[in-house]
């Protein structure tokens, strides 16, 4: 059975993949037909039903549940991972409703968790992730949400934290940040959807296994990256709520949910 696979080319995405797509494990009568994206594409294409299985942000997960159903491992979940909020010097916290801000897509956990600090602020760029820093370099925005590998980069471009979002989340919920899920379409039983569970965690365990070791298909999409860049990212990004959302992991996500209720009604 052939399945279409969407993930981003980011670090930590691709190490988790790596031994499914490239099968260094035993997939059996699945085949994967891999696409990478930036994440608020694949969120796009979430909400179109473009895909059998994709990353998603969990920020658009209240608008998939009636097409799709949350798997239990390759996402990434966690404390001290969240999105920071940068500009070129120190800004009054009080000011920023006033300031424009450049987002990393309007779908995205990033978007959701800015808002919830911030839910009198109006002037937003959505963009990707990887044109915010510029834009906030060359004066196009006053302050920018930063995700991914940017959280490693920032500081040596001279751009200066104003706030973690991630912090001020789990200062408020007391629960783990959820990022990025792995979502598969409701038309597969029960059983295919548990069957692809089980590979993506294998997948995860196959790479943790070989790690520190980096597979060419990790840095053959990260060219542009430092090695040492790449690994800050996965040991960020991957964790045991990787392998499994477990119970805290999924009560994190209920959270998120809970939040995007209040927040839209």
């Amino acid at each position: 059975m052939k399945l279409s696979l969407g993930f981003s080319p980011c670090p930590n995405d691709t190490f988790i993949f790596d031994a499914l797509v490239n099968r260094k494990i035993d997939t059996g009568h699945f085949e994967f037909e891999v696409v990478l994206e930036d994440v608020q594409t694949l969120n796009r294409w979430a909400m179109e039903e473009k895909l059998d299985i994709s990353k998603i942000s969990y920020g658009v997960w209240p608008l998939l549940q009636k097409n799709y159903s949350l798997l239990d491992s390759g996402g990434a979940l966690g404390r001290g991972v969240g999105p920071l909020l940068i500009s070129t010097n120190n800004i009054l916290l009080k000011d920023i409703n006033q300031l424009t801000i450049a987002i990393p897509g309007e779908q995205t956990t990033a978007h959701l968790l800015f808002t919830m600090a911030f839910p009198e602020a109006k002037r937003k760029k959505f963009m990707i992730f990887s044109q915010i820093e510029s834009a906030v370099l060359d004066g196009k925005v006053d302050c920018g949400v930063i995700i991914h590998e940017n959280r490693f980069t920032y500081m040596q471009k001279g751009l200066v934290k104003q706030m973690d979002l991630g912090e001020y989340w789990e200062h408020k919920t007391k629960s783990p940040i959820p990022l990025g899920g792995i979502v598969m379409r409701n038309t597969f039983s029960v059983e295919e959807r548990a069957e692809v569970d089980r590979l993506i965690r294998d997948s995860v365990a196959f790479a943790e296994a070989y790690y520190p070791d980096l597979s060419d298909y990790v840095t053959q999409h990260a060219q542009e990256m430092q090695e040492s860049v790449m690994r800050q990212h996965i040991d960020l990004y991957v964790n045991q709520f990787s392998l499994s959302l477990g119970e805290e992991g999924r009560h994190a996500v209920d959270v998120l949910m809970d939040v995007y209720k209040r927040m839209h009604t």
